[in-house]
């Protein structure tokens, strides 16, 4: 059985800020606790999981008629302007306005409620009409085929950052930030998250930290879009990558969610004891968490032995937990309306209706196998390591291996990383000889097989021999399977076992040897 973290009810929280309980006093109560300490009065799991699934009309409203009237006109504005939708969102539209008059005040009132949540999550991009009429659309789409989402975080309880006691300085500050790269056809995750003090040029202080990008354009917070435009262009420089979709969450959004669903389990790679944030998880053991202890889980960098960069994966890892959770509930669209619900004060994005119902429908098509976390440190055999840190006057940073600002390793990498082929990612180093006995043939594949994007990293010629084929596969390391399936499908053949290659092949270090066979005619 997953061990469970509890929360504790009370105002305590990061001890660096609060000043309501002492740091050893936080450590006695979460030892007690057996885990995290909440900093806000909250529902159990079960009382969050009744709210966010409870219908409209349960619901009590408290609208002024004037801002309702507004409301209504507003919209009607709104909608007579909309592109057409076909016949199927006009018939909707009619039926819900009847109804809407039917049930007089009470269906206005439960109209603005669930049109507002709706314009709110989606940052005035859709309305109620939009979501009951919407249907599966074409995700917008890179040049590489992909769909490119930037998500990221700010601190405290509300967008303005509350923490419980007020609202602290850099409570606007991105300190979550992650990449989600899909491909809707293949249906391929990619996910990477970039450290908080990576040092980018040209932001708004002296510090110039890539979690200030998103503050620096929207100060006063009343420009979303901005803001997120602005971090959205930085991390595009940094990793190479090109936007099409945004969310912005706090930390409310993250507790209420997996309250919502009843919490989650994760099983992480790394222990991580973190007194800052009461979170003590040992490596291996699968932990059941509630909201708070989510969150915490999320915030955690001290006591472990990558910092932020083991936060980053933690976040990865609470995702797919999500993911994985909200398969297993079987939640409709209507319940995901519940979740816009809970979360709606908390969650600003880019999506109209149509993608939000095409992404809640792709939930389940998304399989454990196909989400992958792509890290920056300590990558691959080799340990390789795409950004390390830096003091530069006096002031901690991340910057990339290759120099402060130079991005070229890590673009290339990410290029890789989010590739939807398979074979491509996997980088299986082939060595091609040459057993035709024809000059050059090898030397021809090779750059067939480069086109292909295929790594060749050695050609020769073939120790003599009858090579009846035109084409034998080894696979020698038997660590590659897309590749292996892909040589495969290209050559028509079957590959073979690295004990039957020939004799005199030295094929040390490769991961498939290609020896092309029957000697051509004169």
């Amino acid at each position: 059985m997953p061990k469970k973290i509890k929360s504790i009810d009370g105002f305590v929280g990061d001890p660096r800020r609060r000043k309501l309980m002492t740091q050893r006093q936080a450590e006695k109560i979460a030892r007690k606790g057996g885990g995290l300490v909440s900093i806000r009065p909250k529902k159990t799991s079960k009382q969050a999981a009744e709210d966010f699934l409870r219908p409209v009309g349960s619901l009590k409203f408290d609208v002024d008629e004037n801002d309702m009237e507004e409301e209504l006109k507003m919209e009607k504005k709104r909608v007579k302007k909309a592109k057409k939708h076909g016949s199927k969102k006009k018939k909707v539209i009619i039926i819900l306005t009847a109804i809407l008059l039917l049930l007089g005040g009470a269906g206005v009132v439960a109209y603005l409620w669930a049109n507002g949540i709706i314009s709110k999550v989606t940052d005035g991009n859709a309305g109620l009409f939009d979501f009951i009429a919407a249907k599966d659309v074409e995700l917008k789409k890179g040049e590489n085929g992909r769909t490119n989402i930037l998500a990221f975080g700010t601190s405290g309880y509300d967008m303005s950052g509350s923490e419980g006691d007020g609202t602290h300085d850099g409570a606007q500050l991105t300190d979550s930030i992650m990449v989600i790269s899909l491909d809707q056809e293949t249906k391929d995750v990619a996910m990477v998250s970039l450290p908080r003090d990576l040092y980018v040029k040209k932001t708004c202080t002296a510090t110039a930290k890539v979690n200030e990008v998103y503050w620096c354009a929207n100060m006063k917070g009343n420009d979303e879009a901005a803001g997120a435009k602005a971090l959205e262009d930085k991390v595009s420089e940094i990793l190479g990558v090109d936007f099409q979709y945004y969310v912005h969450l706090d930390w409310a959004a993250l507790v209420d969610v997996v309250d919502a669903l009843g919490g989650i389990t994760v099983t992480l790679d790394e222990t991580i004891k973190d007194t800052w944030t009461q979170t003590f998880i040992t490596a291996g053991e699968p932990v059941t968490l509630d909201g708070e202890g989510a969150l915490g889980l999320a915030r955690a960098r001290h006591g472990t032995t990558g910092g932020d960069f083991t936060r980053g994966t933690s976040q990865q890892k609470i995702l797919i937990s999500l993911r994985d959770r909200f398969i297993e509930k079987g939640l409709s669209l209507t319940d995901a309306m519940g979740l816009l619900n809970t979360v709606g004060d908390n969650v600003r994005m880019n999506f109209n209706a149509d993608e939000i119902k095409t992404l809640v429908n792709m939930v389940e098509d998304f399989s454990e196998e196909s989400i992958r976390q792509v890290p920056l440190t300590n990558v691959g055999d080799e340990h390789k390591n795409y950004v390390t840190t830096a003091n530069i006057n006096g002031i901690s940073y991340v910057v990339p291996s290759l120099g402060v600002g130079n991005y070229t390793d890590i673009q290339k990498y990410i290029a890789k990383s989010f590739s939807s082929d398979a074979a491509a990612r996997e980088e299986a180093k082939i060595m091609v000889l040459n057993g035709t006995g024809v000059a050059g043939k090898a030397a021809e594949e090779q750059k067939s097989l480069e086109s292909a994007g295929f790594n060749v990293t050695k050609i020769g010629d073939a120790p003599e021999g009858k090579y009846k084929e035109n084409y034998y596969i080894y696979d020698i390391s038997g660590e590659k399977p897309a590749t292996k399936a892909s040589l495969e499908k290209r050559y028509d053949t079957e590959a073979k076992a690295a004990d039957e290659l020939p004799a005199g092949i030295k094929a040390t270090g490769y991961d498939f040897v290609i020896v092309l066979g029957k000697k051509e005619e004169a």
